[in-house]
Parts: C-alpha cells; structure tokens; sequence
C-alpha cells in the first residue's frame, strides 16, 4: 500500500506542476510575454484562449490534489490489494487524461469536446488526442469515487 500511496502523491504532485504551467502559459496569454523589468516584457506568444488557461490551470490544480488526498486516504478505505491498486492508477489515468484534455482542447476549435465537429467548431487529429483518453474517464472517476464512498460506509 505505500508504494501505492508514493504513486498517487508523485503523479497528484506532477499534475499540479503541469497546472502550475498552465498558469504561466494564462499569464502569457494575457500580457503577451514575460515581464523581464517593470515594462518590458519579452513577447511570447501563445496558443488557445484565456478562459481555456484558467481552465488547464485550475481544473488540473484540483486534479493533482484530489490524486493526493486519495493517495492520503487509501489507507482508511480499507480496501482489498487488487480495489487499491484499481484506485490508484485509476485516480492517476484520470488526472492524466484530464490534463491532456486540458492543453489539447485548448488548441481545438472543437475543444475536444467530440470526435467529430460539433457547434464549438470543426475537428482535428489533436481533438481526437484530446478527447480520446478523457472521454472514458468521466465515467472512471464515478466508479471509483463510488468505490471509495461504499468502503468508507462499512464499519
């Protein structure tokens, strides 16, 4: 079980990292660079949309944590060796793939949000990357969060 809790709170902390870069590539976005000395900033340009920033930033921020509280939890769901592992990297493939929804669908037009276009807009090769491995988890983290909530309901 440790080497499980390691996992999740490596790949929870890596997954904030990634958010935290999400934040400089927000920032970039809206002042159009790195501010090297008050009023200079070094113009670097940048890909999507403000809002689909916040969105990497602040969705992948509360992935990477909820991927370490679960890592902090596991020991109190009391669970068997094979419903543990099955939370672990079920928690990590989750965050994962979110997180690479994040950044593609911030470079769509679609959002990869679909397969195909969709009223967002047209779809492309990084729209099926995006929405491909995320697509399945929407319903991955029910399972396991109901998962999770019957273990802590047994006495």
């Amino acid at each position: 079980m440790e080497n499980l809790q390691r996992i999740l709170l490596l790949n929870g902390m890596l997954v904030v990292l990634v958010a935290c870069f999400a934040g400089f590539m927000l920032l970039f976005q809206l002042v159009g660079g790195f501010e090297v000395w008050p009023g200079h900033i070094i113009e670097i340009p940048v890909y999507g949309s403000s809002e689909g920033w916040i969105r990497a930033h602040t969705g992948g921020f509360l992935n990477g944590v909820l991927v370490m509280l679960i890592g902090l939890a596991l020991p109190s769901l009391r669970l068997t060796e094979m419903k543990n592992k099955i939370m672990a990297y079920g928690f990590c493939y989750v965050a994962w793939s979110f997180t690479l929804f994040y950044w593609l669908g911030n470079a769509v037009p679609n959002r990869a949000l679909t397969f195909g276009d969709n009223p967002l807009g047209e779809s492309t090769g990084l729209s099926i990357a995006g929405f491909l491995p995320a697509g399945p988890s929407v319903f991955i983290v029910v399972i396991l969060l109901v998962i999770g909530i019957n273990a802590l309901r047994r006495k």
